[in-house]
């Protein structure tokens, strides 16, 4: 017969949540890091996208190396920005690739918005592999400033 030490339950539950935080830590960084696109494992290429926010506009910054401006798509619906396109192979249907690295394919980004935009005045720029796309926000969710008299 074994004996076995009691455990109150809150201990018991404890357990799980410490063993639940390192299951997360483990699939979390710097381990996926190291691992070249990581996060296009399952969802295929997906370009790195930074939102910036200034007192008059929310600017969007992607990285499309090697796209052509016809080639990308940009959406604006009901606060969510989309930003779409496709990424084509270069070279002739014959060469053979010794090795690929470069992702190719169709990609489809979509990011809720902070605040509310002037869809009017939407405005973006595409140089050097980098998309910039300036989002003025709406009149009324612009800071104000007020005199006192």
């Amino acid at each position: 017969m074994n004996l076995i030490r009691y455990q109150a339950p809150e201990l018991a539950s404890n357990r799980w949540s410490t063993l639940r935080g390192e299951l997360d830590s483990f699939f979390e960084l710097p381990f996926w890091s190291s691992f070249p696109r990581a996060g296009q494992l399952f969802t295929g290429w997906s370009p790195a996208l930074d939102l910036y926010q200034n007192a008059d506009n929310i600017i969007a910054v992607v990285e499309l190396p090697g796209m052509r401006k016809e080639d990308i798509e940009i959406s604006l619906h009901d606060g969510t920005l989309t930003i779409g396109g496709e990424q084509k192979r270069e070279g002739s249907g014959n060469d053979k690739a010794e090795r690929t690295e470069r992702y190719v394919g169709t990609f489809r980004r979509s990011i809720t918005l902070p605040t509310r935009v002037d869809a009017s005045k939407v405005n973006a720029a595409y140089r050097d592999g980098i998309l910039t796309v300036t989002l003025p926000k709406a009149e009324e969710v612009r800071p104000k400033q007020i005199q006192v008299s």
